[in-house]
């Protein structure tokens, strides 16, 4: 069969087609590595401090249900993109965010007020949970099961319903 009449699908099937496909799938899996080098995995980590709410938070030690840590920053167009997937989730979901490195607590409280979300929110202005997490990029998300292990990691966009489907399979299978 001839190039020209092979389907259009078909066609996309070359040797560098598949090779480009191949380096891309490549790169973007060693981007994931890299930015999650340093970022913990089994027992989560303490997680405590004053809400921007003025409530105190304390990430349990065996959650009642799984719980989405998110860190993100006021500053990142990722972490915008996002924030309302995460305003959705707050609603039925057990989340707490962590605004990383996006200024003082007033600073934070108005972009919250501008953007109209509602999460809890520990704000973290020197970096010190992010270290404690091992987060060196915003957005990240750890799904913490109800055994208090971090089932998942997700840096990067990640869409609404996959974080439910990820808290769903934390609820399921711990």
């Amino acid at each position: 069969m001839s190039t020209i009449n092979k389907p259009m699908w078909l066609r996309w099937f070359s040797k560098r087609n598949l090779a480009h496909l191949l380096l891309f799938i490549v790169i973007v899996a060693g981007i994931r590595i890299w930015q999650q080098r340093d970022m913990v995995g089994g027992v989560a980590p303490s997680l405590q401090g004053t809400l921007l709410d003025g409530n105190s938070y304390v990430l349990p030690a065996k959650p009642a249900q799984p719980v989405l840590v998110h860190f993100w920053a006021t500053w990142c167009p990722i972490c915008r993109a996002e924030q309302d997937s995460i305003s959705a989730l707050a609603h039925d979901k057990n989340v707490i965010t962590v605004a990383m490195q996006s200024g003082s607590q007033t600073e934070v409280a108005q972009h919250l007020n501008t953007q109209d979300l509602h999460f809890p929110v520990l704000n973290d202005p020197d970096g010190r949970f992010a270290a404690a997490w091992g987060v060196h990029a915003v957005p990240a998300s750890f799904i913490i099961a109800t055994d208090g292990q971090i089932h998942f990691i997700e840096v990067g966009y990640t869409t609404g319903m996959g974080l439910r489907f990820r808290l769903w399979l934390a609820g399921v299978f711990s």
